[in-house]
Parts: C-alpha cells; structure tokens; sequence
C-alpha cells in the first residue's frame, strides 16, 4: 500500500478537470500552474492547439512591481497582466483551468485579477 504523493493527487485532479474544460478560439482555456516561488498563466486555444497569450511573475511588466510583493499580490498582477493581453487580442470569454491547483490562495488571487481587468469567466 503505497502512500499518494501531492504530485499525483493533483494529476488525478487535473485529469478530472481537463476531462471537461476544451478552449476554442471563440472562448480559449486560461490555464494556471503555480510553483513555489513563481505563478504562470496561459490563454489556449485547444482546437489549433496555440498559445494566444500568457503572463508570469517573471514577465518584465510585472517583476519590478512584484519583488518585494507577497505572493498573493503578485499573483493578483499577474491575472490583471494575463487580462489586459486577452483583450489586446480581442478575447473577452476565457474557460478557467486551474491545472488541478484547489482553487484556493494565489490560484483564486489570480482569477480575480484576470476578473477585475476585464475578463469574465
């Protein structure tokens, strides 16, 4: 009987999630993955399979901001700065993946900067 890691439950989460989330090119996947220093954000289209915008706390626009910011904040920037993209490029509607993360913390910090700067989903 072997003991399940944090890695495999959130694979086991994510395929559930994924099971049921598809972007198309009229509402694309905003998905999240969150490591330990750093949070990242991709808006994907799955029918042709491209990346039609991203964002991260590593990104220029935000790293300067965010240095000495706490990880909740930063990641708040970060879903502002993955919105402000979409709607450069004419995406309004996105589909929220939260990549098996629980939606809790810097994953939910995130969805509501990507709210507050224009997106809906």
């Amino acid at each position: 009987m072997s003991k399940v890691t944090k890695l495999e439950a959130r694979a086991r989460r994510k395929k559930g999630i994924r099971k049921n989330i598809f972007g198309t090119a009229e509402r694309p996947r905003m998905t999240v993955y969150r490591s330990n220093k750093h949070i990242y954000v991709q808006v994907i289209d799955d029918s042709s399979g491209t990346t039609l915008a991203s964002a991260s706390t590593l990104v220029v626009d935000v790293k300067g901001e965010v240095s000495e910011a706490k990880k909740l904040e930063a990641a708040k920037k970060v879903g502002e700065l993955a919105a402000k993209r979409c709607l450069e490029k004419n995406i309004a509607k996105v589909v929220f993946d939260r990549n098996g993360f629980i939606y809790t913390g810097r994953v939910a910090a995130l969805a509501d900067g990507a709210r507050q700067g224009g997106l809906q989903f």
